[in-house]
């Protein structure tokens, strides 16, 4: 199958790892793996976030909406994976591509921002703790998190029909296990110099200024927990922001290493191995950083646990 322009295009492979076929089974268990522990982990902090009303603040509320978004975001990838890995033809639908990469790209967009929202909140929490409550109102969470979503699908649209208006050529094969635009920039038969250029542009927005929004707001945070002179308050203070800081530190570092640099610099199988830790494990480690670091979580837990067998009683 040639891909001579997008109105006749069916269907794209995705070669995935079917250069190491070896490798497809295990993998495979891997990834259903971690996909029923990223659903199971992440409905787990969104219903103890929602139930116990003691996680009825601002920080809860954010994170509910990270974990929402780690169920999206490898949802939009997983399954689809799965399927081509016990599949002999790995193929996807052209819709299917481009709703993939649409999705992919908004989801990753929104981390962005929103993980720079969470920081913002801590700092509030931290160095304005007298205030917290009227600074970080309802509304404002509200806004906060609509603007990060907004953000997020608004910056998806314009990158994926830039990239979708592009014409392709020769075989639509993506070295790739999913539709990311580096993959899909691949095989046009025009210079993308333009669409590169907008891509790195947008990975500086999306990824070097959250992430110096972040670093700003923890030298702040960091400098206040040095003034606390018990033992026990900056313990509770670091841990409040250890969570967030690990989950900070493993998307970011894999994500600006794919998107801020050309897609032609970068080995297919690189791209694979980076594309998988910051779209696949890195949603299934999110809720175990955060409950296992997180007492007001596990006492949440406890608490939910200790609920249902009393009903049962």
């Amino acid at each position: 199958m040639n891909c001579v322009n997008e109105s006749i295009i069916e269907e794209f492979v995705l070669l995935g790892f079917s250069d190491r076929p070896q490798l497809e089974f295990p993998l495979f268990v891997v990834f259903l793996v971690s996909y029923l522990m990223t659903i199971f982990g992440n409905l787990s902090i969104i219903l103890v976030s929602r139930l116990d009303s003691k996680l009825h603040t601002p920080m809860y509320f954010f994170l509910t909406n990270l974990s929402f978004l780690d169920l999206c975001y490898t949802t939009c990838t997983v399954p689809q994976l799965l399927v081509n890995l016990r599949s002999l033809k790995k193929v996807i639908s052209y819709s299917g591509c481009a709703v993939q990469m649409f999705m992919f790209l908004a989801l990753g967009a929104t981390e962005c921002v929103l993980l720079a929202v969470m920081s913002f909140d801590r700092f509030v929490a931290i160095c304005r703790p007298l205030r917290y409550s009227v600074i970080m109102h309802q509304r404002l969470c509200l806004q906060l998190a609509a603007a990060s979503w907004l953000t997020g699908f608004g910056n998806s649209v314009w990158l994926s029909t830039l990239t979708l208006q592009l014409p392709l050529c020769g075989r639509c094969v993506i070295h790739h296990f999913l539709c990311e635009v580096p993959a899909l920039l691949k095989l046009s038969c025009v210079d993308t110099t333009t669409n590169e250029a907008e891509l790195f542009l947008v990975s500086v927005l999306f990824h070097l200024i959250p992430l110096t929004l972040i670093l700003v707001s923890y030298a702040f945070i960091a400098r206040e927990i040095l003034k606390i002179t018990s033992t026990e308050g900056r313990q509770k203070a670091f841990g409040t922001c250890g969570s967030h800081l690990i989950v900070v530190t493993l998307f970011y570092g894999t994500a600006i290493s794919m998107y801020l640099q050309p897609p032609s610099s970068s080995s297919k199988d690189r791209g694979k191995m980076v594309s998988l830790f910051y779209g696949i494990i890195a949603p299934v480690l999110n809720p175990l950083i955060y409950t296992l670091r997180n007492k007001e979580i596990k006492e949440a837990f406890k608490r939910l646990i200790a609920r249902v067998f009393l009903i049962k009683k």
